[in-house]
């Protein structure tokens, strides 16, 4: 908008404009009548974002108003919408009366939607975290705090360097992202969705600790272990004033402040995130993925923590097997069934919970509510046949809370409406004086016909009638005859031709009571509802132990249903490093198979710490490597795992270098984002991390990429010695045992029947005899004579390569030229090495060169 002087705009204009200017940062939703309102840029916005049409309707400062509507009732859809695409929304409303306004209704912003700050349910993924996040920095130093207030769970982390900063913005894969608007941010951070620059007072640690101090009601923050991380403390009060602004009542959800630490868990940085596909597989989607196989929650809040403990599995060995025991009780009594049964109707409440603390719950939520308490005894009984210790230990914290069941119980109707707004949601019984509100104003009729029969009785009077009129409300009616002989307690209020009309204190009071009964009983009505929602405040704190241990009982019973429904055994969990599995399978590609899935087994110890592995394209390399990590993986979050046994000790990252893509926005061609993948597991794998390289060098000629593969595989097995599956195509790398004696060749075979290729997808020792190559290209439907040329061209660079007086190439030994292997001395050298010129004569000379010449 151009001309920025109020005066020159319309007085309802004028309104829009002031709020506008105090949000700048927001699309107005401005109410009028039966429609929200955005007008200027924010009318090309929403036209654009929200497919809606754009119109110009009238003028103001003599420019045509550029404008775009939404009905108020189907609101909730659109903004969804936009807050999915990074935007935040402001909500004005008509808070005046407009029968007595003078001008435009006066209007306020109500609500202010930010992506990471919404809690109403239809705005939500139900099986998603709707995370808040602020960084700063003081130099490579980052501090991270992370809400999310449809939870009230608050956590701060300190790192160190972008590239783990990055990682942990993809692991928590934040709604919205507040960042210090004093310091520069990487790329892949400014382009997310969500992305907002706060001014850097808003980081001020001071500030920080006094809000967040009031928050807590403490004194200081040393009881919660994080007083000492000061970066991360300026994150944590930019979010919770940010928190504050925006929802505009108390947080009282939010109770305390935990502090992440990376030591404690795998670490993942962002490319094995992508590369194992754990919620979100490589198109974008979530079929596929190891999140969609394992999840078989029963309620929302067990499918977001299981999603959380599959991105942080963690490394405390006590908790993991007292997570696999739990495990185990509930699978070997098939508990899982029942259990997961009264789950399902238990529900979300952790984010019900949420928006009573808010404020903003509906009626719908508290009866949800209500039915989630009153299974939570028989949930218990169930609980109680099963024989794991952490299993009680949850029973304890879910107790029952029947004061609170039973008050839901009195309080709210069975299907109570959506909204409170029409009322019709306090069940009857509860509160007398709403109770006779709703009576006069439902049984007024048959009120006054029991007033008009029980006056005539004391009357006497045949004449006498009850009536009502909208002027002068209701009255006793006698003829003019019998009006003279009225009782002395009735009041004359009118007189007509042939009538008179009365009033008596008993129909005074019921016509106060009548005309205001419906309007008072929406007040009372309301009034009872923000009681309710009091009263359940003060007991917020155990009912969120309560979910809290609901969502890790639904978590541990998925994964016993799962593990006795996909075959899965329990690995044994140890703290010394080395991984032994035993007919490992891939628990997503296995789902998805219609044949057999090709179980192999994985061997990885002090004395044998790298796998070469070699073979055909489709053998099953990558499947074979990820199957691996995702077996590791599981067994970190105390899962059972997709093998016949395992032993796993514990790791400290997981590291995925697999697949290839361009980074065209970064700049990054294919191969340099491949060797900055390579690099960061080269700088930061250590001795207990499991490394998986694929195809290494690919992206460059072939000596270049080959050179680097080799070098890169020696300082993993010989520097580094970490856990490493290493798959190549270059078979000069299965030499590489003979150097490093900790690393072993392994190939996935394959076998030539009628010209074609069979996968076996079987692991076997040794390095693989070929690579199969032209045979994968004909499957892939080459043309036939695109293959025979190569097959051609193929004879003539293997005969350049291998000369005449060499052993033909057999099916064991690689026909590929070797770079690494020590070179052999020709016969002709070892000959003149053994030749002394000053013995031999001439005729002898003579007879040598000829046995040289024949040599060469």
């Amino acid at each position: 908008m151009k001309n920025t002087d109020l005066s020159k705009h319309t007085p309802m204009m004028q309104q829009y404009l002031r709020i506008k200017q105090q949000h700048r940062d927001h699309m107005v939703f401005y109410r009028m009548g039966d429609f929200y309102e955005l007008f200027y840029e924010d009318a090309k916005k929403a036209a654009r974002l929200l497919d809606i049409t754009l119109t110009a309707r009238g003028q103001s400062a003599g420019e045509p108003i550029p404008m775009a509507g939404i009905p108020y009732h189907s609101v909730e859809g659109y903004l969804a919408k936009l807050l999915r695409s990074g935007q935040s929304v402001a909500i004005c409303e008509q808070v005046g009366d407009p029968a007595t306004s003078k001008g435009p209704v006066e209007r306020q912003v109500a609500r202010i939607l930010t992506p990471g700050t919404i809690s109403d349910e239809a705005l939500l993924d139900e099986r998603q975290d709707n995370l808040l996040m602020a960084v700063t920095r003081h130099e490579t130093l980052f501090g991270i705090a992370v809400l999310d207030i449809t939870s009230g769970r608050f956590s701060v982390l300190e790192v160190s360097g972008e590239e783990a900063m990055l990682s942990e913005v993809e692991r928590l894969n934040p709604a919205e992202v507040l960042c210090n608007e004093n310091h520069e941010w990487p790329i892949p951070l400014t382009q997310r969705h969500g992305f907002c620059r706060r001014p850097p007072w808003d980081f001020e640690l001071q500030t920080a600790i006094e809000q967040l101090t009031r928050q807590f009601q403490t004194k200081d923050l040393e009881g919660f272990g994080c007083a000492h991380l000061h970066t991360a403390l300026e994150s944590a009060g930019c979010l919770i004033q940010y928190a504050k602004e925006t929802q505009r009542t108390a947080l009282p959800h939010i109770r305390q402040l935990s502090q992440e630490n990376r030591e404690e868990s795998v670490v993942l940085d962002a490319a094995s995130r992508r590369n194992l596909e754990l919620t979100i597989n490589l198109s974008g989607g979530r079929e596929h993925t190891l999140t969609e196989v394992m999840d078989n929650t029963a309620t929302a809040m067990g499918s977001r923590l299981l999603a959380r403990w599959l991105n942080r599995p963690i490394r405390n060995l006590k908790k993991l097997q007292d997570r696999q025991s739990s495990i185990a009780a509930i699978k070997n009594g098939y508990h899982f069934e029942a259990i997961h049964h009264i789950l399902k109707g238990i529900g979300d409440i952790e984010r019900i919970l949420a928006r009573v603390a808010l404020k903003s719950a509906r009626p719908r939520d508290l009866a949800r509510l209500r039915d989630a308490l009153h299974l939570l005894p028989e949930l218990q009984q169930s609980l109680a046949t099963i024989d794991s210790q952490p299993i009680h230990v949850l029973a304890e914290g879910v107790s029952e809370h029947p004061e609170l069941a039973e008050l839901l119980q009195k309080a709210i109707i069975e299907n109570p409406p959506v909204v409170i707004r029409d009322g019709g949601v306090i069940a009857e019984g509860y509160d007398p004086e709403l109770d006779e509100l709703r009576s006069i104003s439902q049984n007024a009729g048959d009120y006054l016909v029991q007033l008009e029969q029980r006056e005539r009785e004391r009357t006497q009077l045949s004449s006498l009638k009850v009536g009502f009129n909208r002027v002068h409300g209701y009255y006793i009616e006698l003829s003019r005859r019998e009006s003279e002989d009225a009782p002395v307690d009735y009041i004359r209020r009118q007189t007509l031709k042939n009538t008179e009309r009365f009033i008596t204190p008993e129909l005074k009071e019921f016509e106060d009571k009548a005309l205001s009964s419906k309007s008072r009983a929406l007040a009372r009505e309301k009034a009872l509802y923000d009681s309710l929602l009091e009263q359940l405040l003060g007991h917020l704190a155990p009912l969120q132990e309560c979910a809290l241990c609901l969502s890790e009982l639904d978590v541990l019973n998925n994964l016993a249903e799962r593990a006795e429904t996909l075959h899965f055994s329990p690995p044994d969990l140890v703290q010394a490093p080395g991984i032994e599995i035993k007919e490992g399978r891939h628990p997503v590609v296995e789902q998805v198979l219609d044949s057999p899935f090709v179980a192999n087994s994985t061997s990885l110890h002090s004395g044998r710490r790298m796998l070469v592995i070699t073979g055909p394209n489709m053998g099953g390399k990558s499947t074979y490597m990820r199957q691996t990590a995702l077996i590791v993986l599981l067994a970190h979050i105390g899962s059972f795992v997709p093998a016949s046994e395992a032993k796993i000790g514990l790791v400290d990252r997981i590291f995925t270098r697999i697949g290839s893509s361009d980074d065209l926005a970064g700049g990054r061609s294919t191969f340099m984002v491949e060797m900055t993948e390579t690099a960061n597991i080269l700088h930061n794998a250590t001795e207990y991390s499991l490394v998986l390289m694929d195809e290494v060098g690919r992206g460059t000629s072939t000596f270049d990429g080959l050179s680097l593969a080799w070098a890169c595989a020696h300082y993993l097995a010989e520097s580094v010695k970490a856990f490493t599956l290493f798959a190549t195509h270059y078979f000069e790398l299965t030499q590489l045992p003979e150097q490093c004696n900790n690393v072993t060749n392994v190939h996935l075979n394959a076998t030539e029947h009628d010209d074609r290729i069979v996968f076996l997808h079987a692991v076997q020792e040794g390095p693989a005899s070929q690579s199969y190559g032209l045979q994968v290209a004909q499957l892939a439907g080459v043309p036939r004579h695109v293959i025979n040329q190569a097959q051609l061209k193929l004879a003539q660079l293997e005969q350049e390569d291998s000369p005449s007086s060499q052993v033909p190439a057999t099916a064991s030994s690689p026909v590929q030229s070797d770079l690494f292997s020590e070179p052999q001395p020709h016969p002709a050298v070892d000959m003149l090495e053994t030749i002394n010129p000053d013995d031999i004569s001439p005729r002898q000379a003579l007879e040598l060169l000829y046995q040289l010449k024949h040599l060469m």
